[in-house]
Protein backbone atom coordinates (compact mmCIF):
# COMPACT_ATOMS: atom_id res chain seq x y z
CA UNK A 1 0.00 0.00 0.00
CA UNK A 2 1.08 3.55 -0.70
CA UNK A 3 2.23 5.05 2.63
CA UNK A 4 0.41 8.18 3.78
CA UNK A 5 2.08 8.37 7.19
CA UNK A 6 5.83 7.81 7.45
CA UNK A 7 7.80 8.29 10.66
CA UNK A 8 11.49 7.78 11.35
CA UNK A 9 12.79 7.90 14.94
CA UNK A 10 10.07 10.42 15.84
CA UNK A 11 10.76 11.64 19.37
CA UNK A 12 9.20 14.10 21.80
CA UNK A 13 10.86 15.16 25.06
CA UNK A 14 9.51 17.38 27.82
CA UNK A 15 12.67 18.44 29.63
CA UNK A 16 14.18 15.09 30.72
CA UNK A 17 10.99 13.11 30.17
CA UNK A 18 10.82 11.21 26.87
CA UNK A 19 7.11 10.96 26.05
CA UNK A 20 7.59 9.29 22.65
CA UNK A 21 10.89 7.63 21.86
CA UNK A 22 12.15 7.03 18.28
CA UNK A 23 8.84 5.93 16.75
CA UNK A 24 9.35 4.41 13.31
CA UNK A 25 6.43 3.07 11.29
CA UNK A 26 4.37 3.55 8.12
CA UNK A 27 0.61 3.57 7.55
CA UNK A 28 -0.79 2.74 4.12
CA UNK A 29 -3.57 4.41 2.16
CA UNK A 30 -6.97 3.00 3.13
CA UNK A 31 -5.54 1.11 6.09
CA UNK A 32 -7.26 0.91 9.47
CA UNK A 33 -4.35 1.34 11.85
CA UNK A 34 -4.89 0.78 15.57
CA UNK A 35 -2.66 2.78 17.89
CA UNK A 36 -2.91 1.22 21.33
CA UNK A 37 -1.37 1.84 24.70
CA UNK A 38 -2.24 2.19 28.37
CA UNK A 39 -2.42 5.59 30.05
CA UNK A 40 1.05 7.09 29.95
CA UNK A 41 2.23 5.06 26.96
CA UNK A 42 2.74 8.16 24.78
CA UNK A 43 0.06 7.56 22.15
CA UNK A 44 -1.64 10.93 22.64
CA UNK A 45 1.70 12.73 22.29
CA UNK A 46 2.43 10.81 19.09
CA UNK A 47 -1.00 11.59 17.62
CA UNK A 48 -0.64 15.29 18.40
CA UNK A 49 2.69 15.38 16.55
CA UNK A 50 1.18 13.67 13.51
CA UNK A 51 -1.75 16.11 13.48
CA UNK A 52 0.65 19.07 13.40
CA UNK A 53 -0.34 20.20 16.90
CA UNK A 54 2.93 19.42 18.67
CA UNK A 55 6.46 19.97 17.39
CA UNK A 56 8.75 16.95 17.72
CA UNK A 57 12.08 17.12 19.53
CA UNK A 58 13.81 15.03 16.86
CA UNK A 59 13.20 12.52 14.11
CA UNK A 60 11.27 12.79 10.85
CA UNK A 61 7.68 12.32 9.72
CA UNK A 62 5.38 13.12 6.85
CA UNK A 63 1.59 12.98 6.79
CA UNK A 64 -0.07 12.84 3.37
CA UNK A 65 3.32 13.89 1.99
CA UNK A 66 3.64 17.00 4.17
CA UNK A 67 6.43 17.55 6.68
CA UNK A 68 5.27 17.79 10.30
CA UNK A 69 7.88 20.46 11.07
CA UNK A 70 7.32 22.91 8.23
CA UNK A 71 3.93 22.10 6.67
CA UNK A 72 1.56 21.77 9.62
CA UNK A 73 -1.16 23.93 8.06
CA UNK A 74 -1.26 21.74 4.95
CA UNK A 75 -1.51 18.68 7.20
CA UNK A 76 -4.47 20.15 9.11
CA UNK A 77 -6.33 20.81 5.84
CA UNK A 78 -5.86 17.23 4.66
CA UNK A 79 -6.82 15.31 7.78
CA UNK A 80 -9.95 14.79 9.83
CA UNK A 81 -10.05 14.47 13.61
CA UNK A 82 -12.58 13.12 16.09
CA UNK A 83 -12.04 13.11 19.83
CA UNK A 84 -13.72 11.06 22.53
CA UNK A 85 -15.96 14.06 23.27
CA UNK A 86 -17.13 14.06 19.61
CA UNK A 87 -16.23 17.75 18.98
CA UNK A 88 -19.81 18.75 18.17
CA UNK A 89 -21.56 21.93 19.29
CA UNK A 90 -24.59 21.05 21.41
CA UNK A 91 -26.20 24.46 20.93
CA UNK A 92 -26.23 24.09 17.12
CA UNK A 93 -28.62 21.92 15.13
CA UNK A 94 -27.53 18.84 13.22
CA UNK A 95 -27.55 20.76 9.94
CA UNK A 96 -25.75 23.76 11.44
CA UNK A 97 -22.95 21.52 12.76
CA UNK A 98 -22.39 20.00 9.33
CA UNK A 99 -22.35 23.39 7.63
CA UNK A 100 -20.11 24.90 10.32
CA UNK A 101 -17.44 22.23 9.98
CA UNK A 102 -17.64 22.37 6.21
CA UNK A 103 -16.75 26.04 6.47
CA UNK A 104 -13.96 25.38 8.96
CA UNK A 105 -12.43 22.91 6.50
CA UNK A 106 -12.53 25.49 3.73
CA UNK A 107 -15.28 23.95 1.59
CA UNK A 108 -17.27 26.14 -0.80
CA UNK A 109 -20.92 26.93 -0.11
CA UNK A 110 -22.22 24.74 -2.93
CA UNK A 111 -20.04 21.85 -1.77
CA UNK A 112 -21.29 22.27 1.79
CA UNK A 113 -24.93 22.28 0.64
CA UNK A 114 -24.49 19.09 -1.39
CA UNK A 115 -22.50 17.34 1.34
CA UNK A 116 -25.03 18.34 4.00
CA UNK A 117 -27.86 16.70 2.06
CA UNK A 118 -25.73 13.60 1.46
CA UNK A 119 -24.87 13.17 5.13
CA UNK A 120 -28.40 13.76 6.36
CA UNK A 121 -29.64 11.12 3.92
CA UNK A 122 -26.87 8.62 4.71
CA UNK A 123 -27.39 8.98 8.47
CA UNK A 124 -31.20 9.02 8.07
CA UNK A 125 -31.34 12.30 9.94
CA UNK A 126 -33.38 14.32 7.44
CA UNK A 127 -36.16 14.63 10.02
CA UNK A 128 -33.68 15.73 12.68
CA UNK A 129 -31.87 18.37 10.60
CA UNK A 130 -33.21 21.19 12.78
CA UNK A 131 -32.80 19.31 16.07
CA UNK A 132 -30.20 20.58 18.52
CA UNK A 133 -27.30 18.15 18.84
CA UNK A 134 -27.77 18.23 22.63
CA UNK A 135 -31.11 16.44 22.12
CA UNK A 136 -29.66 13.53 20.10
CA UNK A 137 -28.97 10.12 21.66
CA UNK A 138 -25.28 9.44 22.31
CA UNK A 139 -25.00 6.93 19.48
CA UNK A 140 -26.36 9.39 16.92
CA UNK A 141 -24.00 12.09 18.18
CA UNK A 142 -21.11 9.71 17.63
CA UNK A 143 -22.14 8.82 14.09
CA UNK A 144 -22.68 12.48 13.23
CA UNK A 145 -19.31 13.47 14.71
CA UNK A 146 -17.50 10.90 12.59
CA UNK A 147 -19.32 12.00 9.45
CA UNK A 148 -18.49 15.63 10.18
CA UNK A 149 -14.81 14.76 10.70
CA UNK A 150 -14.62 13.49 7.11
CA UNK A 151 -17.06 15.94 5.51
CA UNK A 152 -14.19 17.47 3.49
CA UNK A 153 -13.02 14.07 2.14
CA UNK A 154 -9.64 14.01 3.93
CA UNK A 155 -6.89 11.52 3.13
CA UNK A 156 -6.61 10.51 6.80
CA UNK A 157 -8.93 10.66 9.79
CA UNK A 158 -7.52 10.50 13.32
CA UNK A 159 -9.92 9.00 15.87
CA UNK A 160 -8.92 9.47 19.51
CA UNK A 161 -10.83 6.87 21.56
CA UNK A 162 -14.03 7.66 19.65
CA UNK A 163 -16.21 4.94 21.17
CA UNK A 164 -15.67 5.63 24.86
CA UNK A 165 -18.88 5.31 26.86
CA UNK A 166 -20.91 3.87 23.98
CA UNK A 167 -22.81 0.58 24.17
CA UNK A 168 -21.45 -2.47 22.26
CA UNK A 169 -24.19 -2.44 19.57
CA UNK A 170 -23.56 1.23 18.73
CA UNK A 171 -19.81 0.63 18.74
CA UNK A 172 -20.28 -2.10 16.15
CA UNK A 173 -22.38 0.22 14.00
CA UNK A 174 -19.72 2.90 14.31
CA UNK A 175 -17.11 0.48 13.01
CA UNK A 176 -19.31 -0.16 10.00
CA UNK A 177 -18.85 3.55 9.23
CA UNK A 178 -15.09 3.16 9.60
CA UNK A 179 -15.04 0.23 7.18
CA UNK A 180 -17.08 2.21 4.68
CA UNK A 181 -14.66 5.15 4.86
CA UNK A 182 -11.64 2.86 4.50
CA UNK A 183 -13.21 1.18 1.47
CA UNK A 184 -13.37 4.64 -0.13
CA UNK A 185 -9.62 5.07 0.44
CA UNK A 186 -9.64 7.04 3.70
CA UNK A 187 -6.85 6.01 6.06
CA UNK A 188 -8.11 5.52 9.60
CA UNK A 189 -5.70 6.06 12.51
CA UNK A 190 -7.54 5.09 15.68
CA UNK A 191 -6.71 4.86 19.37
CA UNK A 192 -8.92 2.72 21.57
CA UNK A 193 -8.85 1.02 24.95
CA UNK A 194 -11.35 -1.63 23.82
CA UNK A 195 -9.22 -4.60 22.87
CA UNK A 196 -12.04 -6.22 20.88
CA UNK A 197 -11.84 -3.19 18.56
CA UNK A 198 -8.16 -3.93 17.95
CA UNK A 199 -9.37 -7.07 16.17
CA UNK A 200 -11.11 -4.87 13.58
CA UNK A 201 -7.88 -3.14 12.51
CA UNK A 202 -5.65 -4.19 9.60
CA UNK A 203 -2.60 -3.64 11.78
CA UNK A 204 -2.03 -2.70 15.39
CA UNK A 205 0.77 -0.83 17.13
CA UNK A 206 1.09 -1.24 20.90
CA UNK A 207 3.03 1.44 22.78
CA UNK A 208 4.56 0.86 26.20
CA UNK A 209 6.44 3.58 28.09
CA UNK A 210 6.97 5.74 25.02
CA UNK A 211 8.17 3.07 22.60
CA UNK A 212 6.45 0.78 20.11
CA UNK A 213 6.59 -2.63 21.76
CA UNK A 214 4.81 -4.49 18.95
CA UNK A 215 3.43 -3.79 15.48
CA UNK A 216 1.67 -6.26 13.20
CA UNK A 217 -1.73 -7.60 12.22
CA UNK A 218 -3.93 -8.83 15.10
CA UNK A 219 -3.65 -12.41 13.83
CA UNK A 220 0.15 -12.25 13.67
CA UNK A 221 0.43 -10.69 17.13
CA UNK A 222 -1.81 -13.35 18.68
CA UNK A 223 0.31 -16.04 17.07
CA UNK A 224 3.57 -14.42 18.17
CA UNK A 225 2.43 -14.11 21.79
CA UNK A 226 0.59 -17.46 21.88
CA UNK A 227 -2.68 -15.73 22.75
CA UNK A 228 -6.29 -16.23 21.80
CA UNK A 229 -7.18 -12.54 22.11
CA UNK A 230 -5.70 -9.07 21.69
CA UNK A 231 -6.61 -8.43 25.32
CA UNK A 232 -4.07 -11.06 26.38
CA UNK A 233 -1.43 -9.75 23.94
CA UNK A 234 -1.87 -6.26 25.36
CA UNK A 235 -1.64 -7.54 28.93
CA UNK A 236 1.60 -9.39 28.23
CA UNK A 237 3.18 -6.26 26.79
CA UNK A 238 1.79 -3.65 29.15
CA UNK A 239 1.74 -5.42 32.53
CA UNK A 240 5.20 -4.13 33.44
CA UNK A 241 4.66 -0.57 32.23
CA UNK A 242 6.06 2.06 34.59
CA UNK A 243 4.09 5.12 33.51
CA UNK A 244 0.76 6.02 35.05
CA UNK A 245 -0.42 9.09 33.10
CA UNK A 246 -0.23 10.20 29.49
Amino acid sequence: MEPVIVTEKLTKKFDDFVAANELTFEVGKGEIFGFLGANGAGKTTAMRMLCGLLKPSSGKATVTGFDIYTQTEQIKKNIGYMSQKFSLYDNLTVKENIRFYGGIYGMRRKEIAVKTDELLSMLQLQGEAKTLVSELPLGWKQKLAFSVSIVHDPSIVFLDEPTGGVDPVTRRQFWDQIYYAADKGVTVFVTTHYMDEAEYCNRVSIMVDGVIAALDSPAALKKQYHSSSMQDVFYQLARNAKRKAD
